[in-house]
């Protein structure tokens, strides 16, 4: 919720959520009611219960007063103790601080007392460390809130921890010298994804039903994919990203959720869109709110393009290809039309550009640390792959970085020209299934990291740069049991698009009762 909500927004809001359809999560049983629910016998009937709801459900009780939010966080830290040794997904816990915002009153804000997590990454919470994944910044503790994290707390949600990154985000895999390997709740050896791969984790295993992520090249959707999970990357300018930082990587990162549910990633974003004062950007305002747009149908059958192949010319894994086909299939059935097409971009153009740009802030960002710490970096401090980042940003032609940016608008207005005979765009989430560990992490050659994140990951980040919201919808698992994740992206500003189809998606094939071998009930 913004800082200055409109209480009958709230109330709205409030109401919404609940009406916002048959969320398999969701159910109307008290936590202390659960005791005979069966499950893993020494696990407590408040947690056994917890796990039954996604976000919206559990703001549900707590309002009807069947918890209290002091329940809901003792469930949530006793499930993240009985799974987190398993997959790494957490890099810091403040439990107590979070204890005494359950006793000093969190905001009535529609989600209140429910437990949350950030990301270890870009993000201030005041008073706490962001470590941006990164040994070099493990003592750098944040002076106060940011905007997107202070609407959290206003909705009530209730912070008790972060999620583990890769230093700086800045791999497709959560591997990091600062907090180690986290891995897939699916498979214990494979990636949970990144660089949001602990949010991922966390959510998959139970430990809270939602939680911040970011995208600056697909690091929601390629763990939502990995993991099992709905993950939307919001449009360039929708979330805020002041006051302490301009926008990631030239506007290409933006900041959201992944869930286990639609409608929970629907009221976040629904409560942390508003613009935010002196920022640059902002993105249209919607129709409607986005918890209604997941509630109902699209209005009209939608005009989808199918991209069915690597854009890169590289190989397609068989079980990719089966979930993309059985997406357009289902996708089919529900009444839209889908045909094969993309629009002729320019990807190699689009692939230096983002080198571009995240070499030279990567380089910033490095050598402001420098200057406050007087540390220089090393490889004592920084992984090989973000040293490399650093010394070709350090030596760059300056002309690269605007160049960068007039080369990704071009490419845009090809995909906005696209589109105005195209409503969206489903391609796979990524080129193989989950992978497992060193494949594409920060400690090996520059040029041996780019080449496998080009085969691995060649479709998520075109959005980025295009700046329209794409989302990830787990449709599809393998006969190995492993998640394959399916694509949609939409039109600039258009997420209630997106959200309605999803919600479509979600009530026609639910994957709600699906949990992987790390969980806990």
């Amino acid at each position: 919720m913004a800082e200055n909500e409109d209480p009958t927004r709230r109330d709205a809001l409030h109401t919404a959520a609940g009406a916002a359809g048959a969320v398999a999560l969701a159910t109307a049983a008290p936590i202390a009611a659960m005791a005979s629910s069966g499950g893993t016998p020494d696990l407590s009937a408040g947690a056994r219960d917890y796990l039954k709801h996604d976000a919206t459900g559990l703001a549900a009780i707590v309002r009807r007063r069947e918890a209290t939010p002091e329940e809901l966080l003792a469930a949530a830290i006793e499930i993240a103790e009985r799974v987190n040794p398993a997959i790494n997904a957490l890099s810091q816990q403040f439990e107590e601080r979070a204890h005494k915002a359950t006793e000093t009153g969190l905001p009535p804000g529609p989600l209140h007392g429910v437990p949350y997590l950030l990301k270890d990454l870009a993000l201030m919470m005041g008073g706490t460390v962001t470590t941006q994944g990164s040994r070099y910044f493990r003592d750098f503790t944040a002076p106060a809130d940011d905007t997107f994290v202070a609407r959290l707390k206003a909705a009530g949600l209730n912070i008790f921890g972060k999620t583990t990154t890769p230093e700086f985000g800045l791999t497709v895999t959560t591997e990091s010298a600062l907090t180690g390997i986290t891995r897939n709740p699916w498979n214990l050896e494979r990636s949970s994804g990144g660089s949001s791969g602990g949010a991922a984790a966390a959510v998959a295993a139970g430990i809270v039903p939602a939680a911040q992520g970011s995208d600056g090249g697909g690091s929601i959707r390629i763990p939502a994919a990995c993991c099992g999970l709905f993950g939307l990357k919001p449009s360039r300018g929708r979330t805020p990203v002041g006051p302490f930082r301009g926008e990631g990587w030239a506007g290409l990162s933006v900041v959201h959720a992944l869930t286990r549910s639609v409608r929970d990633s629907a009221l976040l974003l629904d409560l942390v869109s508003a613009p935010e004062p002196g920022a640059r950007l902002a993105a249209p305002p919607p129709p409607r709110s986005y918890v209604e747009a997941a509630g109902r149908d699209p209005e009209r059958p939608l005009r989808i393009a199918l991209l069915a192949a690597h854009p890169l010319g590289g190989e397609l894994h068989p079980d990719c290809h089966a979930a993309v086909e059985e997406a357009a299939k289902l996708c089919t059935e529900l009444g839209h039309h889908v045909e094969p097409a993309f629009p002729t971009l320019d990807i190699e153009v689009l692939n230096r550009a983002i080198v571009a740009i995240i070499a030279i802030e990567t380089s910033l960002l490095i050598s402001a640390r420098e200057q406050a710490t007087g540390v220089p970096p090393s490889p004592g401090v920084l992984e090989e792959v973000t040293l490399a980042y650093h010394e070709l940003g350090r030596t760059m032609d300056p002309r690269a970085y605007p160049q960068a940016l007039y080369d990704i608008q071009t490419q845009a207005y090809r995909m906005g020209r696209f589109l105005e005979s195209h409503d969206v765009i489903l391609s796979p989430t990524l080129a193989r299934p989950p992978i497992g560990f060193g494949t594409v992490s920060l400690d090996q050659p520059f040029e041996k990291y780019r080449a496998a994140v080009a085969a691995y990951s060649p479709f998520t980040a075109i959005y980025n740069m295009t700046g329209q919201p794409a989302m990830n919808v787990p449709l599809y698992w393998n006969a190995q049991g492993l998640p394959i994740g399916t694509m949609f992206a939409a039109r600039y500003g258009e997420e209630h698009t997106l959200f309605s189809l999803a919600g479509q998606l979600e009530r026609a094939r639910p994957w709600a009762g699906r949990h992987p071998p790390v969980w806990p009930g």
